[in-house]
């Protein structure tokens, strides 16, 4: 191999592997080629090193649900309240989400508005679950 070829080739080596992922990305971009698995050698070294794919890793949860679990007898008015300062909820509709937990109150919503309604919440005295 030529010196220039054994510079890449060591260059690479040192790439994590979202940088390998990202460089394959954008060689397919200025090339114009397909760099899927399905084209790839079965002996790819990444396959028998034990490395797994990043396909394989489990993308972080970005939307929660909130969910309203309990909500104890002496605390509902205060609850109710606060249901109808978060959402559009008419008084009697609060008041019915309340009477029926448990209860999603907000749906994928991202992690800082579930963490904020859930602590509202449960400063007014409500059982909260976010999944």
């Amino acid at each position: 191999m030529s010196t220039k070829i054994e510079e890449i080739v060591e260059k690479l080596k040192s790439l994590t592997l979202l940088e390998a992922s990202e460089l394959v990305k954008r060689i397919e971009e200025t090339f114009g080629v397909d760099a899927s698995i399905s084209a790839a050698p079965t002996n790819f070294s990444a396959v028998n090193s034990g490395v797994k794919p990043e396909e394989n890793v489990p993308e972080e949860k970005t939307e929660f649900d909130v969910i309203i679990n309990e909500v104890p007898a002496s605390k509902r008015i205060t609850v109710i309240k606060v249901v109808r300062s978060l959402t559009s909820l008419g008084l009697k509709e609060a008041k019915d989400l309340i009477e029926s937990v448990p209860k999603p109150i907000f749906e994928s919503v991202p992690k800082e508005k579930a963490e904020e309604v859930k602590k509202l919440l449960e400063d007014a005295g409500a059982s909260i679950i976010v999944k």
